[in-house]
């Protein structure tokens, strides 16, 4: 039987924790539908084709239920095993997981999972897209095909499916409780990750460095007040033996501990869920949490690509899967770039609303000290400092068309709601928070309640210190960065930052923080340049440690750069690149392209065809690495325009530590 549903009915949100109403509710975010369709749990075999014609991967057993993504690159099946709950994975004919282990782990101690009942399992496929309010790309596909198996487990009386589905991007799995008989209390996900043997695994921690790591070796780190083990951040990136990679991530988490992944057994990962509050951890550990039925679990995202470029370009998918936007009319949501106040005095305030103003930025920032010592409790963010008329910069900003964020760091967030209702009435555009705790289910209700307050007074909000994305731009637009990345204010190598596209920024928006002309950048210029464009940022921050007065004297050709390029796009392409070695990555806005190259510490000259560029002639403005200084911060940047086609291949040379920057624009 085959059931039409329409797209963005109940039955493709089901289970979501019931949250509190955010400015009316929902809006549609996509168009296309569903067919469901009741197939029988031997839905693919190992020995022959599955019935509706297709082969599955030798790994599945016969009982298992798998869901095939549209190009049938990918595959996830799910099944009852002799003593677990399983799961594999497998993309172009290679394993990428290996039968392992699946469920959820009761407080009591008893296990959902083992010795379950299954019912029968159910195929839907979906075909469609969403509009984002704002990202990577214009529109997103939604095509994907899912599989669910219905579990009883018989001494608990809890009813439960898992739900595998499979995209063309890669594939998730979660479950959701469906029935219980009280309230369900929780203390671990069993959910493995079996990988072959040989893989390597990029992974770090709060905002140390990302280290390369076989799965059974992630290094030991944590203490008494933080989780403690071999334990990375999501999301981490798996480099397979056959080539194929795979960036495991988390969408759709909420009224849920956030998810580590610590070593296994052999070469298995497995989920971890936070006991503490990251890094900035204190009290005992929370070691169970409650959930009512019905309730879904958080998606575990297997973001699967077959070379570096097609990783990254299939980054969108962790959104997908998250819930579409609940904040109602999102049109007061106005990405751009922000400059810092440095000088935190009302004409510092005034000077750098007049340089945005010159340079195109949509918002200046008063950070940390505006309302005094900000680990002080006697500070007050209700006062600007009495050097700082604050109005008078609002104001000015208004007429000039910038406007004004404040950061507040969280000992002052005690009533979010009076605060955040104040700043409004003050006319100020949004928020930077400043060492936000993230990692027990109350800590995730807490993040996920400031971007709701947030928007209900039409205030961005960029949440900083050891927080990762789970989608959240998708459900909640005005939460439009985060931080949980070492960036510039640890001036940290050019390997470290030609590993973030395939890494921290492919699971979501990152707030590194560019800084033009910085002694203690350990780049060139024109790799600051290019981050722009490499690095995915609604919100993007630049000149971070600088005042307008920098740029009064001197001769700086490379600004019209920072002037014009977006942060938002239609169209993202990965061009080329290899993980913690180099990156090019081309996005367009409207009819123009930019164009953001990378290195490491290794000089190199890349060959970059423009295949992508539409008929016709068009103009290269380039902003290039010079000839190569003692430290690669003295390296200049030197600007040309040529004359270029499709046909044409850009040779790009890159000083080490080095990058460039292109712009693209019809003739």
């Amino acid at each position: 039987m085959n059931q039409q549903v329409p797209a963005g009915s109940g039955a493709d949100n089901r289970g979501r924790v019931p949250r509190r109403t955010v400015l009316g509710g929902l809006f549609a975010a996509g168009a296309g539908g569903l067919a469901l369709s009741a197939a029988p749990a031997t839905a693919a075999h190992a020995d022959g084709p599955g019935p509706d014609g297709r082969s599955a991967h030798p790994l599945f057993p016969a009982s298992a239920a798998v869901a095939v993504s549209p190009d049938r690159r990918a595959q996830i099946g799910v099944w009852v095993g002799a003593h677990a709950l399983e799961w594999a994975v497998a993309y172009d004919g290679h394993q990428v997981v290996a039968s392992s282990v699946a469920g959820l782990r009761l407080a009591d101690g008893h296990d959902l999972g083992p010795g379950a009942r299954a019912g029968r399992a159910t195929h839907r496929r979906h075909h469609g897209t969403w509009t984002p309010v704002y990202g990577r790309n214009a529109t997103v596909s939604d095509e994907y095909e899912e599989a669910r198996l219905p579990l009883t487990d018989l001494p608990s009386r809890v009813t439960f499916s898992i739900v595998a589905r499979a995209y063309d991007a890669g594939v998730a799995l979660r479950y959701e409780i469906d029935s219980a008989p009280s309230t369900v209390e929780l203390a671990a996900e069993l959910t493995a990750f079996a990988l072959p043997a040989g893989t390597a695994i990029y992974g770090s921690r709060d905002e140390d460095a990302y280290v390369l790591a076989p799965p059974s070796a992630i290094p030991q780190s944590g203490s008494s007040t933080t989780d403690s083990g071999p334990l990375f951040d999501n999301p981490v990136t798996a480099v397979l033996p056959g080539g194929v990679l795979a960036c495991l991530c988390e969408a759709a988490r909420d009224h849920y501990p956030r998810m580590m992944l610590t070593s296994g057994s052999g070469e298995t990962l497995a989920v971890h869920l936070m006991q503490f509050a990251g890094r900035a951890g204190s009290g005992p550990a929370v070691t169970s949490f409650a959930v009512g039925a019905p309730f879904s679990t958080p998606w575990r995202v297997l973001v699967l690509g077959a070379s570096p470029t097609e990783l990254v370009d299939h980054a969108d998918l962790v959104a997908t899967l998250a819930e579409p936007a609940a904040i109602g009319d999102p049109s007061w949501i106005k990405p751009g770039r922000a400059m810092r106040v440095t000088t935190l005095t009302t004409q510092g305030g005034l000077d750098c609303v007049d340089f945005a103003a010159e340079h195109d930025l949509s918002y200046v920032e008063f950070d940390a000290g505006w309302y005094g010592p900000e680990g002080s409790s006697s500070s007050d963010p209700t006062m600007p400092i009495a050097a700082l008329d604050l109005a008078q910069v609002i104001a000015h900003g208004k007429d000039k068309g910038v406007g004004v964020i404040l950061y507040v760091n969280r000992i002052a967030l005690g009533d979010a709601e009076s605060l955040f209702t104040l700043y409004e009435d003050w006319g100020v555009a949004g928020l930077k928070l400043g060492f936000i705790l993230d990692g027990t289910q109350a800590q995730t209700d807490q993040v996920i309640g400031f971007a709701e307050a947030a928007a209900r007074h039409h205030l961005l909000v960029n949440q900083h210190d050891d927080l990762r994305p789970f989608g959240q731009e998708r459900t909640y637009p005005n939460w439009i960065n985060l931080e949980g990345v070492r960036g510039n204010e640890h001036f940290p190598t050019a390997t470290h930052n030609v590993l973030l596209p395939y890494t921290r920024n492919l699971a979501g928006p990152i707030d590194y923080t560019i800084c033009l002309a910085q002694s203690r950048d350990l780049t060139t210029n024109a790799h600051q340049l290019a981050m722009a464009a490499v690095y995915y940022s609604p919100l993007e921050w630049l000149y971070w440690y600088d005042a307008p007065s920098k740029y009064a004297t001197g001769d700086w050709p490379e600004l019209p750069w920072f002037d014009a390029v977006p942060t938002v796009w239609d169209e993202s392409r990965a061009l080329a690149g290899e993980i913690g070695q180099y990156i090019v990555i081309a996005r367009r806005r409207g009819a123009t392209w930019y164009l953001g190259a990378m290195t490491n510490e290794q000089a190199r000259v890349l060959q970059v065809p423009l295949k992508f560029l539409g008929a016709g002639s068009w103009q290269a403005t380039t902003y290039a690495d010079g000839a190569a200084a003692a430290a690669p911060n003295g390296t200049p940047v030197v600007v040309s325009t040529t004359s270029v086609t499709s046909s044409t291949t850009l040779s790009m040379l890159l000083a080490p530590s080095g990058g460039q920057a292109v712009m693209l624009a019809k003739s």
